[in-house]
């Protein structure tokens, strides 16, 4: 693991030495399997996912007269033309939605891209890189009382091939997430199969997304539950994760497990029962039951058990409450999250893992799912 950072406006003065392989003293020939790249290599890498990743951020940003972008045009990284062509058409798409957000109400002002490797294996001339990039986006005020920033944490993968005469280059970029898309990055077809065993569950009743929306406001504490209390516990623990808790990051994600945790530190109170049935909600250290960290169990025992009640449009959630998403319109929910601040002029942003994501505005989500069916949920 490699804990050094790099910025984009350290990247110019290294791209002759990137391309032309000075920085890479590893050794394809160097045995059959996959060898941990050395510092020289490894900090390579680092530059070039740090050059792509920036440049789809700068991407979002407002056009200001005097300000100078991440990147120039051109991009620095040596990719492999299917990659480019990708990676091009990735920026025109980040930057219609940036169009979007602006019909919507949403720009930003800033941005702060940061990469770390993770790990970084090279065998036969193939290189596998995992990394983490954490971005900070700032908004622009609009109306006032916008937060300051958002932030997100995101895995992706690297895969480069080396290139005769030295340097690498670079042929993929895949994100390790189960989540929604991070805010700069490009939305990828999901493909679900759903398979109907035949029985029938409280799935609840989909949300409109048309704005404004007549305003459903609730008092954060002093009631059956503290939803203050339910947005702190989000915010405090959505990128350090609560060691009290396992994590679920594996094939399902830990969205759901994320907002039990959070709705309990609120004041849910479990519900004992076998695992597997969804009427029944707790966590015990060792065992949960299928509806702690279930999107579809989750709203199933949420209706079945009235701790919640759908709401008629998305913007009518308040602090606490929470939105879930089904993507592909399949008949089964992808993804959970919870409101932990509400701007006055009725905008509410979500807090969730799977993307580590703090304070994303619903209209970024709209803006990156239009065509997905919404579920917002009165807690």
């Amino acid at each position: 693991m490699i804990p050094k950072r790099f910025r984009p406006a350290a990247i110019a003065a290294l791209t002759v030495a990137l391309t032309s392989g000075s920085w890479f003293a590893y050794s394809a020939n160097a045995g059959s399997g996959p060898k941990a790249a050395d510092r020289a290599t490894t900090d390579a890498f680092a530059r070039i996912a740090d050059d792509v990743l920036s440049q789809r951020t700068e991407a979002l940003v407002e056009d200001q007269p005097g300000r100078r972008g991440a990147t120039p045009a051109a991009t620095k990284a040596r990719m492999s033309a299917k990659f480019k062509q990708d990676e091009d058409t990735a920026l025109s798409s980040l930057r219609s939605r940036r169009t979007r957000l602006a019909e919507l109400g949403e720009a930003y002002t800033g941005a702060d891209t940061r990469v770390a490797v993770d790990k970084a294996t090279v065998a036969g001339g193939k290189a596998t890189v995992q990394v983490t990039e954490d971005t900070t986006l700032t908004y622009k005020k609009l109306t006032g009382d916008e937060p300051a920033t958002t932030d997100f944490r995101t895995r992706y993968e690297l895969k480069l091939s080396s290139k005769k005469g030295g340097g690498w280059e670079l042929t993929s970029i895949t994100s390790q997430e189960n989540g929604p898309v991070a805010v700069n990055e490009p939305v990828a077809a999901k493909v679900n199969v759903v398979k109907d065993d035949g029985n029938q569950y409280p799935d609840g009743t989909p949300a409109a997304t048309k704005y404004p929306a007549t305003p459903k406001p609730k008092a954060k504490t002093g009631g059956a539950y503290d939803y203050t209390a339910m947005a702190k516990y989000a915010e405090k623990y959505w990128s350090n994760y609560n060691p009290a808790y396992r994590k679920f990051n594996g094939a399902g994600g830990d969205c759901t497990n994320f907002i039990s945790q959070a709705l309990k530190a609120g004041g849910w109170k479990p519900v004992p029962g076998t695992s597997s049935d969804y009427r029944n909600w707790w966590y015990d250290g060792t065992r949960q039951s299928v509806s702690w960290i279930g999107a579809n169990e989750w709203a199933w025992f949420t209706l079945s058990n009235q701790r919640a009640a759908n709401l008629a449009n998305v913007y009518q959630m308040d602090v606490g409450d929470i939105m879930q998403v089904d993507f592909n319109k399949d008949g089964s929910k992808d993804h959970s999250m919870m409101v932990t601040y509400r701007s006055a002029k009725g905008m509410p942003y979500l807090t969730y893992h799977s993307t580590n994501t703090y304070r994303k505005s619903l209209a970024s989500i709209l803006a990156s799912y239009p065509d997905a069916r919404y579920f917002a949920y009165r807690t």
